[in-house]
Formats: structure tokens, C-alpha cells, sequence
């Protein structure tokens, strides 16, 4: 295969799967400890991050595991992978005695420009190492009270080692000498769910010193809808991205050209920080002006071009992350960016630098956000206008202002009122906080739900102003047949459905909780927690899929110039289906629908596995079982109380979560008989056996097609 996924097979044989073209996943017997198996999911972006410098999985987990899926469960994805890059060269002593290199250690490289083996996997970690998950959620089972963000990864690797654990030899490496810290931080705050933080302090572990340093983000992005189009197609998946890149923000960015239009509409961004010790914006070399902060791209495969060529060895490499993409040729200095937008199968490099020398023992840090954003306004998905680009820099602005944290006229010194914790240094990494989330349970019964949460978010103080400040709370929903839309965006999918807030202040409406607010506080089986709070819905359809959401929101606070922050809709949001409830009456009927079905229903997908049709009525636990006129078995369906339909297509392709919930006495039938074949139009009978009383129960449905 002279493609990519050459590239996945060498990838998955290194870590922890090895890929198989009929798309199964092959554990492997090693001694290596690399970990993949972790990716962002608390917001809207899931980003799979690795312990060996290596972010995105090559799609080689795909679909159970996201590599830069946005919105999270859209299918949506905006990253083949990407690593950690550090460029530099080694001395004897700080005025540059015994000068060697320069040399660039990479977590992952464009496969084509290493050799056979694949790409650029030369850091390593120590035996028994994994990836460290906290959380500062009080409710995650990863909570810890050292946790900078909802979601920490926390991990180390080294660039020291010339063979991996199993003994093979990292070809092409010559190591800097460098042990790096990483963390990686996601929130679920609405404002700020669109980036992940990816923060390195590098430290050198040698008794030499490392001088001239480029830090830098590699990443091979890829905008693609994969419910249009897998990315197991091959080569031509990839070949449709253009490229662009902001100076004033400091972000490189990548969007689906021509690939799947209409389907994608957004932006994967990768967006530098800031470092520590800092350096300037611009600094002269001769007679050349170089900023400290360079961005270049290039071509797969592309071994000509003298400005996107793909860099073959450490002295290419390093000359790419000094800014240049060939020559003295800088992004719109000799070369134009228009020639980034045009389709074409791309990776982007931006990077830090340089870095004059970090003595031994010393450390540098360099912090990196992984950024992603809707297009902004009506202009086609495939253009690249200035006006689109209004989203990405507005979530890139929230990933500075978490970056910068107390420092906020990011001066970089405290000025008076900024020392929010008094421990008189730069906090980095706060956010204004809304309330914390409400629990959220949703009940669903038959044509209707009831949504009960609890209280705790009025006891939410805010980090900022120090203050009580809970006001109200707002419920959501989206409308039946949201989900059939593939460029799926939940969150943008909820309508608001009502809202309750205190009474006696100029905030919101005044309304009072008394409407919703139970005499005394219920709870369910298995479920300990106290719901103070009820909101019926009714009118709904059964069997259609619907999400609802609970957030608490705050009074705001003037004095620091927030308006009124709201919790993550997706941090309680619900997937139910209305239905009828388990019926154990001998005598109640059982049925079909829709009956006849008419190929296709309306919920209906657009191939043969994802129809599905619905019975209902049943008891807890049956058995059904569909026949032909003739008495032929057509399909055994083994019904529990708790089935929730998960194995169905229909599910998988529009509930990628699996945590949809069903009221019991219902199930659902993709129209594929027991050898996996689709059944054709015609009458068909049906038995529904109640396991526990043995009680037969018959009926009929028709197929038209």
C-alpha cells in the first residue's frame, strides 16, 4: 500500500492494535507500554492523546474511538495525527564548544518522509507507564483536588532511548537528550469546550547543553465527515483540506476544501500560547526579521516543490521549523497564501523558537492549544473567507484567556486585583466559572418524559469574584428527526424550553421555582441522589430519539465585566426515547410500527442498515420471533427491560455514544433477518413469549418496499 494507512499498520504494530482491512482490532502480545487508549471527552472536542508525543490515532481506532471528532459524536473528524516536535543542537558548554546538529526529535512525522518503517515515533517511556486522568469535577470518578481542568492528562516521555522496549532500533534517531512533562487540560464550559490545552515542559537530562531549541506542534489534519465518507477509502480521503495561517493569533489551521461539503462547515486550529522564559515577537538575523512564532506546510509525498517539499532528514526538518518552507521563503514572504487554499493533502507545522540554550538539569515550558470551530455565517463551506474564520479566532481568544489565567492584561507581571488565590505568582489556567452542572435523570414514558435534577448548583461559588451568584435554571430539548442529520452538532440542536429563575431581581424573569420545585425530594433504585425539581413534557413521539438538558446559570459580575455564565447543556444531556412501558398483562395487546412500514420510514437512515421498525407493549423480559407466511423463521429478537437497542446500525450511526435510554417496552428491529439478509415487502406474523409466565402473544405487521 502506498498510501497512509501503511503508515497505520507500522503505527498500530508500535503501540497497542494492529489494523486489519476488514476492520477488526488485533491485540497484540508486547512489552511496550505506550497508551492510546485515552481521549478528551468531557466538551465537545475528543481528541485521542498518547504518552509518546503523539496526538490523533490515524483513524486506525475508528469509529470506537475518536481522533479529533467535532462536535463529539457528530463523526466529524479534523485529525489523521500529530506530535510533538524539538529541534536544536548540542554543545560541550554555553558558548557552543563541540557544536553538533542540528537534531530534531519527533513524536510523529508525515510517513513518507522517514524510512520504511513509518514515522517519527522517537520518544519512549518508561516500563509500566501510563496516562495519568484526573478531573476537578466533584462527581468524576478521576476527581482529584490537583486537577487543573475538567479533564487532566498527565503523562512523561523521553527522547533518550535508540531502541524501543521490544528491542527494535528507533532508525534515524539522534536524541537531544530531553525528558518531557506533559498535561493536557478540556473543560466542559460552553464557552471554552473547543480546545484542548496541551501543555510541555521540557527539561534537559544530560550534562551537555542544547542550544538554538524550536518547539513545535506537527499535525497532519484532515476535515472529513466519516458518515459520509470512511477513511478507510484510502488515499483520496485525504487529499481535500486547505490550509491557512493566522499571525495576530498565532494559529495554523486546516478545512474541508471540496471533500464532503455541507457536511463538515468547521475549522481544526492549532494555536500557540505562550512559553516560559518568553521571548520576543520578532528578532533580527542579518538582515532578516524572524518572528519567534513560525508556521510552514507541505505536501504529502512531495519530494520536488522547493516550497512544500516533505522534509527527509533532521537538517530539513529543522529548517521547516525555523520558518522556512524552502530557500529563505517564508508564509507570505515568497510564499502566497492563496497557494494553501487550493485542495490538496497537507501538514502544518507551527512552532516556538528559538530558544537560546537550556543548560542541564534546566527546563523550558511551551503550551499549545488544540482548537476547533464552527464556520461563521452562510458564505459555501468551502471557502475560507474572513468572516468564517470569526469562530475560530473567537474560541482561540478563550484558550489564550485560560492560558494567561490571572495575568489578564497578560503583561505578564500581577497587577493589583489579579492575585485571585494570593500566592503572589501567575495562576494560569482559570476560567470564570457558571454554576456547577445540576444532576440530571429523564424519565421516559409513553408519549411523553419527566426531567428531575437537584440543587446543587445553588451552592456554586464563582473562582472570579468569590461569590455565591447561582440565579436560575434553563431546560432544553431538540425536536424530533434532529438526529438524522449527518453534520450532527447537539448542542446546537437544543431549543430552549423553558426557564426558571429567582424572583425579586432585574435578572431573567422572575419566575420563581415554585412550578417545578417537588413538595419533598425523590429518588430512584440505584440512584441516591435527591431530585428537588420536576418538569413534565408531553406530546412527544414515540420511538424517536430525542436529547434534553438541564444548566444552571449566574447572576453574572459587573465588576469584572462577565455577563451571565451557563453550564454545559452537554454535561447533562440525556438521549431518551418515548415508549410504551413494559406491560406484563397477559391480556394487553402487542403490536407494530410503523405498520405498514413504507421503505423508508421517516427516522429512517439512507441504506438497508438503518431502517428500523418498533414493538411495543412488551412485557420485561420476552422473546419475539418474526416468521414468514409459510412459517419460516425470519429473526429472533431477545427483549429485555434494559435493552436500549445499542446493537442496531441505526443506533451506532446516530447514538455513537450507546447511552440512549428506552422506557422498557419497546424494541427495536433493523428489518435484517438472522443471516443478516434484508427482508422483502410482503405480510409477516409475529410471536412475543413473556419469558417469566410463558404467555404467547401473536400479531402482523406489513413490509412495503
Amino acid at each position: 500500500m502506498k498510501s497512509k494507512f501503511k503508515f497505520l499498520v507500522l503505527l498500530l504494530a508500535l503501540i497497542t492494535f494492529a489494523f486489519r482491512p476488514d476492520g477488526g482490532d488485533k491485540k497484540l502480545n508486547k512489552k511496550l507500554d505506550d497508551d492510546n487508549s485515552k481521549y478528551t471527552n468531557v466538551g465537545s472536542i475528543g481528541l485521542t492523546v498518547t504518552n509518546f508525543g503523539m496526538y490523533g490515532n490515524g483513524f486506525a481506532l475508528w469509529p470506537q474511538q475518536p481522533s479529533c471528532e467535532y462536535p463529539l459524536g457528530s463523526g466529524i473528524e479534523h485529525i489523521f495525527d500529530g506530535g510533538l516536535w524539538i529541534g536544536g543542537f548540542i554543545s560541550n558548554d554555553s558558548l557552543g564548544k563541540g557544536r553538533v546538529g542540528p537534531f530534531v526529535s519527533t513524536g510523529s512525522v508525515d510517513a513518507s518522509s522517514v524510512s520504511t518503517r513509518g514515522g517519527g515515533f522517537e520518544f519512549t517511556n518508561a516500563p509500566g507507564s501510563k496516562i495519568i486522568e484526573r478531573s476537578s469535577l466533584l462527581d468524576s470518578r478521576y476527581y482529584d483536588p490537583s486537577a487543573v481542568s475538567h479533564q487532566d492528562f498527565v503523562m512523561d516521555y523521553v527522547d533518550t532511548n535508540l531502541v524501543l522496549q521490544n528491542g527494535e532500533v528507533i532508525q534515524d534517531h539522534n536524541p537531544l537528550g530531553v525528558a518531557v512533562h506533559q498535561e493536557c487540560y478540556a473543560w466542559n464550559y460552553p464557552f471554552a469546550d473547543f480546545f484542548v490545552i496541551m501543555n510541555y515542559t521540557i527539561k534537559n537530562v544530560t550534562n551537555k547543553y542544547i542550544d538554538s531549541v524550536y518547539v513545535g506542534l506537527w499535525t497532519d489534519a484532515v476535515v472529513r465527515n466519516t458518515k459520509i465518507t470512511s477513511p478507510r477509502t484510502g488515499a483520496p480521503f485525504f487529499t481535500h483540506g486547505g490550509d491557512g495561517y493566522s499571525d495576530s493569533m498565532k494559529i495554523a489551521y486546516e478545512f474541508d476544501a471540496d471533500g464532503d461539503p455541507g457536511y463538515t462547515n468547521s475549522y481544526v486550529g492549532i494555536q500557540f500560547l505562550g512559553s516560559t522564559p518568553t521571548l520576543d515577537s520578532a528578532f533580527v538575523v542579518g538582515e532578516d526579521t524572524l518572528t519567534s512564532v513560525n508556521f510552514v506546510s507541505w505536501q504529502y509525498k512531495n519530494t520536488s516543490d522547493p516550497n512544500f517539499f516533505s522534509p527527509t532528514n533532521d537538517i530539513d526538518r529543522y529548517r521547516k521549523m525555523q520558518g522556512y518552507f524552502g530557500g529563505t521563503n517564508r508564509y507570505n514572504k515568497g510564499v502566497d497564501p492563496a497557494s494553501l487554499k487550493t485542495p490538496s493533502n497537507r501538514s502544518v507545522l507551527i512552532t516556538k523558537g528559538d530558544f537560546k540554550r537550556i543548560a542541564p538539569g534546566d527546563s523550558i515550558n511551551v503550551v499549545y492549544a488544540i482548537v476547533c470551530a464552527k464556520k461563521y455565517g452562510s458564505d459555501p463551506s468551502t471557502l475560507d473567507s474572513p468572516e468564517q474564520k470569526l469562530n475560530l479566532y473567537s474560541n482561540a481568544e478563550w484558550a489564550l484567556r485560560a492560558y494567561y489565567g490571572e495575568d489578564r492584561n497578560r503583561n505578564g507581571k500581577l497587577d493589583p486585583g489579579e492575585d485571585l488565590d494570593g500566592n503572589g505568582v501567575i495562576t494560569r489556567y482559570i476560567l470564570p466559572a457558571p454554576p456547577q452542572v445540576p444532576v440530571v435523570k429523564v424519565v421516559p414514558e409513553n408519549q411523553k418524559v419527566s426531567i428531575y435534577w437537584n440543587k446543587r448548583s445553588e451552592n456554586s461559588v464563582d473562582p472570579i469574584s468569590g461569590k455565591r451568584d447561582f440565579e436560575g435554571y434553563k431546560i432544553y430539548r431538540t425536536e424530533a428527526g434532529y438526529d438524522l442529520n449527518l453534520a450532527q452538532d447537539n448542542r446546537s440542536s437544543l431549543v430552549l424550553l423553558a426557564q426558571f429563575d429567582s424572583a425579586g431581581n432585574s435578572i431573567g424573569y422572575n419566575t420563581g421555582f415554585s412550578k417545578v420545585e417537588l413538595k419533598d425530594p425523590v429518588t430512584f433504585p440505584d440512584d441516591t441522589t435527591k431530585y428537588y425539581y420536576r418538569f413534565d413534557i408531553d406530546n412527544l413521539l414515540n420511538g424517536w430519539q430525542y436529547l434534553f438538558a438541564v444548566t444552571a446559570f449566574d447572576k453574572g459580575d459587573p465588576a469584572n465585566n462577565l455577563e451571565s455564565l451557563e453550564s454545559s447543556p452537554l454535561a447533562s444531556l440525556n438521549r431518551v426515547l418515548p415508549g410504551t412501558l413494559p406491560n406484563n398483562d397477559d391480556k394487553a395487546e402487542v403490536g407494530v410500527y410503523p405498520n405498514p412500514y413504507y421503505g423508508n420510514a421517516i427516522w429512517d437512515g439512507s441504506t438497508e442498515r438503518l431502517r428500523k421498525i418498533y414493538f411495543y407493549n412488551l412485557p420485561s423480559d420476552c422473546e419475539i420471533t418474526i416468521y414468514t407466511l409459510s412459517g419460516d423463521i425470519v429473526k429472533n429478537i431477545e427483549h429485555h427491560q434494559n435493552s436500549n437497542g445499542s446493537s442496531l446500525k441505526w443506533f451506532q450511526t446516530y447514538a455513537s455514544d450507546g447511552k440512549q435510554v428506552m422506557t422498557g417496552g419497546e424494541d427495536a428491529w433493523d428489518l435484517l433477518t438472522n443471516n443478516d439478509q434484508a427482508i422483502a415487502t410482503g405480510l409477516y406474523l409475529f410471536t412475543v413469549k413473556d419469558i417469566k409466565t410463558g404467555n404467547i402473544k401473536r400479531g402482523k405487521f406489513l413490509i412495503i418496499k
